[in-house]
């Protein structure tokens, strides 16, 4: 049972080289750096980078860009996400190859006489539909590449959210250090001064409780500055010796001058979001898939095939036939499909209503967060340098005493530590962002015991 394919062979051996055709290795990451490599900087490849790269990269301060980019270049857990968009590449091309022909044999004997029959067959019904397999198993690849994407985009998020609190640690830390040694230096104060009958035990009683408070934040803040260390050292794949390597800038950049202008969030949420795009390609390979499903509705398997036999010296036969598989006692595979297709189409709607709602939701905190650290910057901030001036010049004039002093400088903490916070937040917020235009939002949360209410509650 042979199906004649083609009579001439020129264009069989086209064929065959077209059923044995296959994506090079590295074209679905390239469409992957196609997407995302305008957005992050960085290239993604399907090697991690060897110890020396990474040893050269920590041995200035790490950026925030060059931490991105160690992230994407060393990170194993997106390496394993890279090779199984090679597995599915290698799916899709094995999907869209030509069906493999087959081969029969018989022999049966009846007394002396010998007959031998001899068939090759081929799957006419998957050669037929071949056009359609290719379409649907392509925008399979399409969909699972821009998956792919978004997950680079979510590390590259990750990596610049964790560069955030690292930093931000490191810098509560080196001020709550100060703030330690100014608290120690007022307790020790007060206590001399209480043993010389000028200070009386309720004030004395204040300063220690703010060195006490000042002891538990600067606990707080070493523990803060371990798990955002760590965290960072996660995403780009440090080892423990790396970790210890690992340094950082002193401090976050400066608040921008100016906010970002409000973005067209219809516009953006419908073109740029990689879900979105992924969703919509998703819709249309249901679509073809219900195609194909009732493409093939009535008669799910056909073979055609050639038939030779001989039987001892009598001629030869030869035949053709045809085989069928009809689908008598199920719908086959159209039902399916058309669920999967209704599925896919609910999805895609909710995910453009959710990609817009993101997009309004980081862009209106973002806003928030700059005007915040605005403020902070602008307003709270040099207000409480002046308030402390005036009391350091009253108190030189001898017009206050000492407890108004150490009470200002309490103030003065909580105003720092404010000011630390909101442009930490802002920084947070404009990652979120980020991603918020390219794909789904993984939030930002506020970290526990570092708010500006609690360093307020630490400065009473």
């Amino acid at each position: 049972m042979f199906s004649l394919l083609v009579s001439r062979a020129p264009l069989g051996a086209a064929l065959l080289l077209a059923g044995c055709a296959s994506l090079p290795p590295d074209a679905p990451l390239q469409d992957v750096n196609r997407l995302t490599q305008a957005h992050t900087g960085q290239p993604v490849a399907a090697q991690a980078m060897d110890a020396s790269e990474v040893e050269a990269a920590l041995r200035a301060p790490l950026s925030m860009d060059e931490a991105v980019r160690l992230a994407l270049r060393n990170s194993r857990a997106l390496q394993a996400r890279l090779s199984r968009l090679g597995v599915t590449a290698a799916e899709v091309a094995e999907a869209g190859r030509l069906p493999n022909p087959g081969f029969t044999f018989s022999r049966l004997t009846r007394g002396s006489e010998v007959e031998l029959e001899r068939g090759w067959h081929i799957d006419l019904a998957r050669l037929l539909t071949l056009p359609l397999v290719r379409q649907v198993e392509a925008r399979r690849l399409d969909g699972e590449q821009r998956q792919a994407a978004a997950e680079v985009l979510a590390l590259a998020a990750d990596t610049r959210r964790a560069w955030v609190r690292a930093v931000s640690a490191e810098e509560t830390l080196v001020y709550r250090r100060q703030v330690m040694d100014a608290a120690a230096a007022g307790e020790e104060l007060a206590r001399r001064m209480q043993a010389a009958g000028n200070f009386n035990a309720l004030a004395r009683a204040r300063e220690q409780s703010f060195a006490t408070e000042a002891r538990l934040n600067l606990a707080r803040a070493e523990a803060q500055r371990l798990a955002a260390r760590e965290r960072l050292a996660r995403l780009l794949a440090l080892d423990d010796v790396q970790t210890a390597r690992l340094r950082l800038p002193e401090r976050l950049p400066e608040l921008p001058t100016a906010a970002r202008g409000q973005p067209d969030v219809d516009t953006l949420a419908l073109t740029q979001r990689l879900d979105v795009q992924a969703a919509r390609l998703a819709l249309e390979q249901a679509a073809r898939q219900t195609q194909l499903a009732q493409t093939t509705r009535w008669v799910s398997m056909l073979e055609l095939g050639t038939v030779r036999n001989t039987a001892n010296d009598a001629p030869v036969q030869r035949g053709w036939e045809v085989t069928l598989e009809l689908p008598l006692f199920g719908p086959g595979p159209l039902p399916r499909a058309q669920a999967l297709a209704a599925v896919a189409a609910h999805e895609a709607a909710a995910t453009a209503l959710r990609a817009r709602s993101e997009v309004r939701e980081a862009y209106g905190l973002y806003r928030s967060a700059w005007e915040i650290a605005r403020q902070h910057r602008d307003e709270a901030l040099p207000l409480a340098r002046r308030i402390s001036d005036e009391q350091l010049r009253r108190y030189n004039a001898m017009l206050i005493g000492v407890f108004e002093l150490l009470a200002d400088a309490r103030a003065q903490v909580a105003a720092v530590s404010a000011a630390q916070e909101a442009l930490r937040d802002f920084w947070l917020a404009e990652a979120d962002l980020d991603q918020a235009l390219l794909g789904p939002v993984a939030p930002s949360l506020p970290q526990a015991g570092s708010t500006p209410a609690a360093a307020a509650a630490a400065a009473h």
